[in-house]
């Protein structure tokens, strides 16, 4: 009778290198199915979960997550065609004034019906007869950072400028946002919207509608101008 040999203790592999080998081979599992039956994930919930499972409800998590971005990308596309909507009658709109009270007036009326905008005021610069959107030049001072920035302010703006805008509503102006007008550099007004709600226009919103806006109402303003030069 032979001795037998002396039992040798197994080789254990430690936890990161049972991690470093499934990182390495990410389709383990898939050659070795039956191991799921028997391997256990704990839950943040409790109890425990086989590792498919666990798999499937990362999955859906992840299907979920997709799903919401997905309806805010569509969302955005919606409101992307409704500005631009906005914009072409705004445009034709202002293509069938007659004279600038017509083009101011009718752009005003847009605002009101398009966006159901509480206060709308247009204030112009320079020399002008209209006192009605006349902007004097004590008040201009009050809009030369807005000038300066080139781009829409908006949130709760400094009472002076509110004023000048809209005069007796300025104090119930929650919100507001003010919109340069230029042409090549020169200053042909302001454009401001209103709101009794402080919440309506927020420093952080969105402003492509009213850049693009301001635009338009800027050069419509620059060419009714000239057509009165020239018949004057």
């Amino acid at each position: 009778m032979t001795a037998s040999s002396p039992k040798t203790e197994p080789d254990y592999l430690t936890e990161g290198a049972v991690e470093a080998f499934l990182r390495d081979h990410p389709d383990f599992f898939e050659r070795h199915v039956s191991l799921l039956d028997v391997l256990r994930v704990p839950h943040t919930r409790g109890g425990s979960v086989s590792l498919i499972e666990r798999q499937v409800a990362l999955l859906r998590d992840k299907h979920r997550y997709l799903e919401q971005r997905l309806a805010e990308l569509v969302e955005r596309a919606r409101d992307n065609e409704r500005v631009g909507l906005h914009l072409h009658r705004l445009a034709c709109t202002l293509m069938h004034a007659e004279g600038l009270d017509g083009a101011l007036a009718l752009t005003q009326e847009a605002l009101r019906n398009e966006l159901k905008a509480e206060l709308v005021s247009i204030r112009l610069a320079g020399e002008r007869q209209d006192d009605l959107h006349r902007l004097p030049a004590e008040d201009l001072e009050y809009f030369e950072e807005l000038f300066a920035r080139g781009r829409p302010q908006c949130g709760r703006l400094p009472k002076p400028a509110l004023q000048a805008m809209f005069g007796d509503d300025a104090g119930a102006v929650g919100s507001a946002i003010l919109m340069p007008l230029s042409v090549d550099g020169q200053k042909t007004g302001v454009l401001g919207l209103g709101s009794r709600s402080p919440d309506r226009f927020l420093p952080d919103m969105g402003t492509y509608f009213v850049t693009h806006l301001g635009e338009l109402l800027a050069e419509a303003i620059r060419c009714h101008d000239v057509r009165s030069c020239a018949n004057g």
